[in-house]
């Protein structure tokens, strides 16, 4: 009960002093909890845990088929989807909970929130389960896969939550987090394969249709659109006003919301199909070309650069001084944040494509050998 309150209670007495509903829930993070995909409704990947290597594997749970999906770790409780149709919940000491047949694979990571588990299966199906049980609690149908992760935007009186979903269908779905009720959707030109981040009254992501698109969370309309020329595979980040991605060409760009203009933009890398981690006035994300890339945030200047053995399209995480990155070398990286150099690694002899969730006792990724792997002191 101690870990949970850490968590929730304090973001709702935030609530209450600052009036600032919007967002603020996954702003703020507890040191034992990672409950969404980026660890926040911005997507920042980061995380406030001091954590100093070397780890250790504390255990392996093993599904049935490879895992692409993301760990959430919520009430001392690993979720995480995985190809062969199934969502697990799984115990911090690495037995089984409960699981919950999707019937078709699981790719996109789950979002926990008040309790309730929302993950989207390949079959363009958004579920809600009761996080305890793994009872299902209402489920929503769009008309193409569902890739990425869900993600919200609370209500006035911290309740009454919104869930947002991009789908292959085209369209940014919003519905009631309660009923799964619709309540708005906003169509793009093509795939939506990321999850959209939040800021504020708005909803940023990019599309496969080449769009960076903002779009109010209130009612899916009135948005702005701006063109990039190829497609944008993954996630955005928001700090502020700034927005942070890289599109298909190796292009990684720095957009003012406000300004409604690009700040800065590298040109160079292979495709990004990572999302990046901001912290410490840095902006990290990985690449095809198997580089992870450190840059500063107000200038763009390429502050170091770390080289895999494989694509680096798993996301990588902040925490402290920090770095966790994984890789289809089947590695996992850590790395100094202020250098780029090698802390420490893990060779799972598997490729991964998840992106790590990191709390203040366990480091928790899924492999392609279908097999989740947790690491800590």
């Amino acid at each position: 009960m101690v870990r949970r309150l850490s968590c929730f209670r304090v973001i709702i007495l935030l609530f209450i002093f600052t009036g600032m509903i919007s967002g603020l829930l996954a702003q703020v993070k507890g040191a034992d909890c990672w409950p969404s995909f980026r660890g926040d409704a911005q997507l920042t990947g980061n995380t406030p845990v001091v954590l100093k290597p070397p780890f250790r594997l504390l255990w392996t749970f093993k599904t049935g088929d490879a895992i692409k999906s993301s760990a959430v770790v919520w009430d001392e409780t690993v979720y995480i989807g995985s190809n062969d149709g199934y969502i697990y919940a799984i115990n911090t000491n690495g037995t089984l909970k409960w699981k919950f047949n999707a019937g078709t694979s699981v790719e996109a990571p789950p979002l926990i929130l008040r309790n309730t588990l929302y993950a989207g299966s390949m079959e363009g199906i958004l579920y809600a389960l009761d996080a305890k049980t793994g009872a299902l609690r209402w489920k929503y149908t769009t008309d193409g896969q569902i890739s990425g992760s869900a993600n919200f935007v609370a209500g006035a009186d911290g309740k009454k939550n919104s869930i947002m979903v991009g789908s292959y269908d085209f369209n940014l779905h919003c519905v009631d987090g309660a009923t799964g009720k619709a309540l708005w959707k906003y169509e793009s030109g093509n795939f939506i394969n990321g999850a959209p981040a939040v800021s504020g009254k708005l909803a940023i992501f990019g599309g496969c249709d080449g769009f960076l698109h903002l779009v109010k969370t209130t009612d899916g309309k009135e948005p702005d659109k701006i063109a990039l020329g190829t497609y944008i595979p993954a996630s955005a980040a928001v700090l502020g006003d700034k927005v942070f991605f890289g599109n298909y060409d190796g292009v990684f760009y720095c957009f003012d919301t406000r300004l409604k203009k690009i700040l800065w933009k590298t040109e160079g890398g292979g495709p990004f199909l990572a999302s990046p981690a901001i912290g410490s006035g840095k902006v990290i994300t990985g690449s095809q070309n198997r580089y992870v890339y450190c840059f500063d945030v107000a200038t763009g200047k390429q502050l170091w650069k770390f080289k895999a053995l494989g694509k680096v399209d798993a996301s990588p995480v902040i925490a402290g001084t920090l770095v966790f990155a994984a890789s289809a070398d089947g590695r996992l990286h850590v790395l100094d944040i202020n250098t780029g150099l090698e802390s420490w690694v893990y060779e799972t002899g598997s490729a991964i494509f998840s992106t790590p969730a990191v709390t203040s006792v366990m480091i928790v990724v899924g492999a392609q050998d279908g097999k989740v792997y947790c690491f800590g002191k």
